[in-house]
């Protein structure tokens, strides 16, 4: 028996917890950049729309992908392409120009494979920690952290950069955490690390079965959520929910921190305080969640961590207490993303992980390119302060809706996850269950 290894799992907390910061660095530089340049909250939607769509795309499209490429090999083309497309900014910038139309190409080229990379690190999470030697639960909660530490850190840290250096600096750094995050990934992960025998084909190489045809694959992620009735009421949900974050994240924040707090550094300040509040709140409920009632606690959690801040920024307050306010928002939010993972985990066969887990996050994901449309639009039309009370009120009623039951009464813990399904060279090789990639915007 081979002595435990913590290096591939290491590997992946480390290069995950890079790519998260580089992208943290372009959310907080990139609307920044373009109010400067444009001076149009309709622009800066527009932007942040173009960004978004590819993540859709990629993730309904990519999760296949990443099946049949292999789960290592997709975590890092994907930071390289990031690289690429990101360096692009500030470099056409600085010689020949960059007109918007190049902007939003460029913009829409480095998303598009943002999600299948951060789905493939997902997807060989659990056989990282078997080789680790520790429980899934475990590296699950380590995954988690860096992602809620991605955020507290990278994003005060990316405000205080753009408000000392300027945004197309801070981009060429992003740049350079995409070649940091490809290359860990590359060193550390090794290459043989695999889901189970039963699947050597799709690792890190194409598949050569006759049946798993890429359109068969993806079809067949599309069949598991239809046929799942808690699935489909929770992600129509999270895709509601996450149209109204991204008028908040994508354009109101930023408009209303360069309009009225100062800038990038009130920016950063402001998703860093919601990600430390998260952070805090995904310890917490790790602690005591599963003595809590699942739906009454995912209510009250998404109703405390959504609309207040749009109504708090509405009533123009200082800065301080719009820290607070970001900082509850972000505790509560911890909770909803474990929730939801836990959902998944018990209704969503091993095997079908990485095609479910794209389909699943693609259509959560599917309205926030509108959001920050219809955000920039209405921001510039109807004002930043009626369009914050608005988003904020339907947000209110969205998240009150598995109040009414239905699907929502099944959100208990089932006795059994789903294994039926599940080769058994997985049962024997996984002890435990996968965690994903958070679905909700608040969480990056």
């Amino acid at each position: 028996m081979s002595r435990p290894s913590r290096t591939p799992l290491i590997g992946l907390l480390v290069g995950h917890t890079v790519s998260l910061t580089g992208n943290m660095l372009t959310i907080i530089a990139l609307p920044l950049y373009v109010l400067a340049e444009t001076g149009s909250p309709a622009a800066t939607g527009l932007t942040a729309a173009v960004a978004t769509a590819p993540i859709v795309l990629g993730g309904a499209l990519g999760g296949v992908l990443v099946d049949r490429i292999g789960y290592r090999r997709a975590s890092v083309l994907a930071d390289l392409v990031s690289c690429l497309t990101v360096a692009a900014i500030p470099l056409l910038h600085a010689t020949v120009g960059l007109p918007f139309w190049a902007l939003l190409a460029l913009v829409f080229l480095s998303g598009l494979l943002d999600t299948p990379g951060q789905t493939a690190r997902v997807a060989l999470l659990p056989e990282a920690a078997t080789a680790a030697g520790l429980p899934t639960e475990r590296a699950i909660g380590w995954f988690e952290a860096t992602e809620r530490g991605a955020r507290l850190l990278g994003a005060p840290v990316a405000g205080l950069l753009v408000a000392t250096l300027g945004a197309l600096p801070v981009l060429v750094l992003d740049a350079a955490t995409f070649v940091l995050s490809a290359v860990v990934v590359a060193v550390l992960v090794p290459a043989n690390l695999q889901p189970g025998a039963d699947e050597a084909a799709t690792v890190d190489g194409p598949a050569t079965s006759h049946d798993t045809g890429y359109w068969r694959q993806f079809a067949a992620g599309v069949r598991f959520l239809l046929a799942e009735p808690l699935l489909r009421v929770l992600v129509l949900l999270v895709l509601v929910t996450n149209f109204f974050d991204a008028t908040n994240t994508n354009v109101l924040l930023p408009v209303v921190a360069h309009r009225d707090l100062g800038g990038a550094a009130a920016l950063g300040l402001l998703v860093g305080a919601m990600g430390g509040g998260a952070l805090a709140g995904s310890l917490v409920f790790s602690a005591v969640g599963h003595r809590l009632p699942r739906r009454v606690t995912f209510v009250v959690a998404f109703a405390v961590a959504g609309p207040p801040p749009f109504w708090a920024m509405a009533a123009g307050l200082p800065l301080p207490v719009l820290l607070v306010v970001f900082a509850s928002a972000g505790f509560a939010a911890g909770a909803i993303n474990p929730m939801i993972g836990a959902i998944k985990l018990e209704r969503v066969p091993a095997r079908m992980r990485a095609r479910a887990y794209g389909v699943i996050g693609a259509v959560a994901w599917a309205a926030i390119p509108l959001g920050a449309l219809a955000a920039g639009f209405a921001s510039e039309h109807a004002g930043t302060t009626a369009t914050l009370v608005v988003a904020g009120a339907g947000y209110l009623l969205v998240v009150l809706t598995p109040l009414l039951g239905g699907p929502w009464r099944t959100m208990n813990r089932p006795p059994n996850p789903p294994q039926e399904t599940v080769p058994k060279a997985r049962q024997a090789t996984v002890p435990g269950q996968p965690s994903d990639r958070d679905t909700r915007i608040i969480t990056a």
